[in-house]
């Protein structure tokens, strides 16, 4: 009867574990970097966070074995001049919001890519919030050329 009743509360448990990760508040998607020959010194990540949630979050930084380090950038339009800076206090994703990473924009910066990045292939990497926690995420490798 105990066996039975600890059975029922295991999968009582295991299927609202589930059910919380299926309702995640902060999703990343559309997440995709541009081929670079393995010579690179860097590479650029782009994506889009996306919060169901009712608080904001923060990101805080990205983690990934397919660079020796990871930034995230800036670009934007100083007085006729585009320039870039690090972000080093993280980026808020608003609540009910989205935070875009694109070209020209907010990115991310590979620099010492570990390895080629070829098009068609994909990477993994981690991002990390203040609220969500690390977020697992697949890069798809688009084009040399590729846009947003």
């Amino acid at each position: 009867m105990m066996k039975t009743i600890v059975t029922g509360l295991l999968v009582l448990l295991l299927s609202l574990a589930v059910s919380a990760a299926d309702k995640r508040e902060v999703r990343v998607v559309d997440a995709w970097s541009r081929a670079v020959p393995v010579v690179a010194p860097v590479a650029g990540g782009f994506f889009t966070v996306v919060n169901t949630g009712n608080a904001e979050d923060r990101l805080l930084r990205v983690e990934s074995p397919i660079a020796k380090r990871i930034e995230i950038h800036e670009m934007r339009n100083d007085g006729g001049v585009m320039r870039m800076r690090q972000i080093t206090d993280g980026l808020i994703v608003p609540a009910h919001g989205q935070l875009e990473f694109k070209p020209g924009s907010y990115h991310l910066m590979l620099i010492g890519p570990t390895r080629a990045l070829i098009e068609g292939d994909h990477f993994e990497a981690a991002l990390v919030f203040q609220r969500a926690g690390k977020v697992k995420v697949t890069f798809a490798v688009r084009g040399i050329g590729a846009g947003g």
